[in-house]
């Protein structure tokens, strides 16, 4: 047997070194290359014929654009699952493809996709709403608020689990940002409902989906880009996701309350020494004034046009830390903290931002933009099928991709074709009116990036969770507790798609 070990570990030896040497001369070959292109770019003419040793400028110029995509596509996929972070590959895979399409003097285009992003007003609102949620979460509001909820349910079979839940609702309506959604809840109620002896399915569940509710309830970051994106008011799109929003989260609630009631061992109610009388929930509530009331002023503001997304933002920000300063939780190193946190995530998406921005503008500029539409709409599938289509497509990305990514890749290709289509209603019920279909293809966007944060193998709210999570809860135990949340989001989509009114009635009732 020890011969065997060791000759495994002389062959794992020899494809290391293996493995070592090919990326030392990968690196070496790259970089000559690019040192003779950037010789090329510098002193020879681009219109001429002359260059130095060898140049790759204009090498595709001839390929089609159906062998283009997948160039495209199928290199991005290659470099993505060798690991390397999206914010640089996107961008610098739409670098090279410009650079062997159309020679250096395309890569003007570059800052002409970029200058416009960097003058957008409404991306503005991105760093200041991560950072009201950096303060609220170092203020210690996410654990008071936890409190608070769970004393008041509870009393109830499976309340700290509905408990979850509507904390996380709440918390979404305060910081639009995922994964520290998931986390925090993660570290704080899931010990709590271990402790009781909660089924782990219902226990990990309920803290996954909740904390996705962050991606579709306002002020979700991602509805910010999407309206960017696809020109849309962020207003209106806010709006629209709030029904979607509150639906997806009671369905969890009844979800858990039914489970637990049918079957107490898998969520026990609080002993009676633990829970509180109605004076003193009362008093607990005085604890969630000061943050429920910025929630409502940052939110009321924005829907009622009174003030922009970014200046909501502004205000949202100043009062996080007026409400951290009523805390007692607000200094210096707060704010330091806070600020590097927001720094550094705001760094992320805007790089992701401007690195899609090249990629997917270039292949649209070559004829991309027309090549997938008469590809999707020559299968001849009716308005709905290419809908279901797209959502296939939505969820696989997912599993893969980084959220921001998914929708600077898909977004700009899927919105002309949505608009393209005529949505007349399914088994009777209302169609979807044609100013709005832009907005209701939004809304069932954000409700498909909820699921693919719990879709098996690689959603990220499946990881997020795992790493504050116990050792003896293993990966394959997160995997099935994501599956009934799963098929809760997915019914929630498909009554968005059935009934529309439920995205399109609060926008046009404030709106017209």
């Amino acid at each position: 047997m020890s011969t065997f070990v060791v000759e495994d570990r002389a062959s794992h030896g020899k494809w290391g070194k293996f493995w070592h040497y090919a990326l030392i001369l990968a690196t070496v070959t790259v970089s000559f290359v690019v040192v003779i292109e950037l010789i090329n770019i510098l002193f020879y003419d681009p219109y001429g014929d002359q260059h130095f040793l060898f140049t790759l400028s204009g090498s595709l110029a001839d390929v089609a654009i159906g062998k283009l995509t997948f160039l495209m596509f199928g290199s991005l996929a290659l470099l993505l699952m060798m690991g390397l972070p999206m914010a640089f590959v996107v961008g610098g895979l739409g670098v090279v493809f410009i650079y062997l399409v159309g020679g250096q003097t395309m890569l003007n285009i570059i800052p002409t996709r970029i200058f416009p992003l960097m003058t957008n007003p409404d991306l503005a609102a991105i760093p200041l709403f991560i950072f009201m949620a950096s303060m609220l979460e170092r203020a210690g509001l996410i654990e008071e608020m936890f409190d608070v909820v769970y004393k008041w349910m509870g009393g109830l079979n499976g309340g700290l689990a509905a408990a979850t839940i509507i904390a996380s609702t709440i918390l979404a309506a305060m910081v639009g940002v995922i994964g520290a959604a998931v986390v925090t809840m993660g570290i704080i109620a899931l010990p709590a409902m271990l402790k009781r002896n909660y089924d782990h399915k219902i226990a990990l569940g309920s803290i996954m989906a909740g904390g996705t509710l962050g991606i579709l309830i306002p002020p979700s970051i991602l509805a910010i880009l999407y309206a960017v994106v696809a020109q849309q008011s962020v207003g209106r799109l806010y709006l629209g996701s709030v029904l979607p929003g509150l639906l997806l989260s009671g369905m969890y609630i009844s979800y858990v309350l039914l489970r637990a009631w049918l079957n107490p061992r898998m969520g026990p109610a609080l002993p009676i020494s633990e829970r509180v009388n109605t004076p003193q929930k009362l008093r607990l509530l005085l604890n969630l004034i000061a943050p429920i009331f910025l929630v409502f002023l940052v939110l009321g503001l924005l829907f009622g046009g009174i003030a922009t997304p970014v200046e909501a933002a502004g205000i949202g920000s100043f009062g996080a830390m007026i409400v951290a300063a009523m805390h007692r939780r607000f200094n210096l190193q707060v704010l330091r903290e806070a600020s590097i946190t927001t720094a550094r995530a705001s760094a992320m998406v805007l790089w992701i931002i401007f690195g899609a921005s090249i990629f997917v503008g270039f292949f649209i500029l070559q004829g991309g933009q027309a090549f997938i539409t008469e590809s999707i709409l020559g299968t001849g599938l009716h308005p709905y099928g290419i809908l279901l289509l797209m959502m296939v497509i939505l969820i696989f990305l997912g599993m893969f991709l980084d959220w921001v990514g998914i929708l600077l890749l898909t977004v700009p290709i899927f919105v002309p074709i949505i608009k393209s289509l005529t949505f007349a209603g399914l088994f009777g019920l209302p169609a979807v009116p044609g100013s709005d279909v832009v907005l209701w293809f939004g809304v069932l966007y954000l409700v498909n990036m909820q699921m693919s944060f719990l879709s098996p193998p690689f959603g990220y709210a499946l990881f997020y969770l795992r790493g504050v999570c116990p050792p003896e809860i293993s990966m394959a135990t997160i995997f099935k507790s994501s599956l009934v949340f799963l098929a809760i989001q997915a019914f929630g989509l498909i009554l968005c798609i059935l009934i529309p009114g439920l995205i399109t009635m609060l926008p046009r009732l404030v709106y017209g």
